[in-house]
């Protein structure tokens, strides 16, 4: 295969894996929060609050993705 090809799939790769990962554990916060939430709702704005950070914390995971992608198109 020649290097372009080589470089565009680890691109696609990169891509896929790091928008996958952090889509997972954002679903997966969600259902605990509204589970917590169901079960205590007086402890509904500490839940969310923990909870809208965790989300950021993942998401921030697919922007790494995202610049490591874009280093292999451009640079590598």
């Amino acid at each position: 295969m020649e290097t372009e090809a080589i470089r565009l799939l680890a691109t696609a790769g990169a891509v896929a894996i790091s928008t996958m990962a952090p889509a997972i554990a954002i679903g997966w916060i969600g259902s605990k929060a509204v589970d917590a939430i169901g079960r205590n709702p007086e402890a509904a704005p500490r839940v969310q609050t923990a909870m809208i950070l965790a989300i950021a914390f993942a998401e921030a995971v697919a922007i790494y993705g995202l610049v490591v992608a874009l280093i292999i198109k451009f640079v590598a």
